[in-house]
């Protein structure tokens, strides 16, 4: 086995840990609100998970790649030209489906769980829309719903001492159902994003390992002696 197909074997096996990561990490909001509530689409963490980032961008997108990558174990479809090729065309779409998860975790992240933005919180205020992710502005990017002792407005503004300021800032630690939300939250987005970081990193270098090995050629399976 050449340093192309070991490379792409490799690549194979790694972003099939990430897509089942990225399913894992997409599915625990949509889960946390049967267990919670008992009710479908009641108090979900956010908006962006029925975007579903992990499942279709990090997931589904990543599968012909995947498979393409993990039979170069047995040089199968990867052992000529061809295949290289053809593992590197299948990781643009990988590439897509993992720019596709980052874009919808930096939005959420920016945005925070709906506890923050909605009194009721339910999807039905959910607006599903592409032009939500092309509103997404990286300098207006920040975390206080996250850092806030609460993302929740108060209801009276008071002129605010010192004390309050600084008793403002902290950690979400859980002795609330809002703390519980903007912990999930943010783990959960915040893994997604890493996730797809790493399939874009992936991808990109199989995309140059498979033309590389395209040009260079690959190994030859050894004729057997009988």
């Amino acid at each position: 086995m050449t340093c192309c197909e070991g490379w792409t074997s490799c690549n194979g096996f790694s972003l099939l840990v990430l897509i089942l990561l990225g399913v894992v990490l997409n599915a625990i909001p949509l889960g946390i609100s049967l267990v919670e509530e008992d009710e479908a689409f009641q108090n979900p963490i956010s908006c962006y998970e029925w975007w579903f980032p992990g499942i279709i961008g990090a997931g589904l997108m990543a599968i012909p790649a995947t498979t393409m990558s993990l039979a170069a174990r047995k040089r199968a479809c990867c052992n000529n030209k061809t295949g290289m090729f053809l593992s590197s065309l299948l990781n643009v779409i990988t590439v897509v489906g993992a720019a596709y998860c980052m874009l919808v975790s930096l939005q959420a992240l920016a945005e925070g769980p709906l506890i923050c933005n909605s009194q009721s919180n339910h999807t039905a205020t959910c607006e599903f829309s592409l032009r939500n992710l092309s509103n997404f502005h990286p300098e207006s990017f920040n975390l206080q719903w996250f850092l806030n002792d609460s993302c929740v407005a108060p209801t009276r503004i008071e002129n605010p001492t010192a004390k309050d300021i600084a008793r403002k800032w902290g950690i979400p630690s859980s002795n609330s159902e809002e703390d519980r939300y903007r912990i999930f939250h943010f783990s959960v987005f915040l893994g997604l994003l890493m996730v797809g970081v790493l399939e874009v990193l992936f991808g990109l270098s199989q995309i140059v390992i498979g033309f590389l090995g395209c040009l260079c050629g690959v190994s030859r399976p050894r004729s057997q002696i009988v």
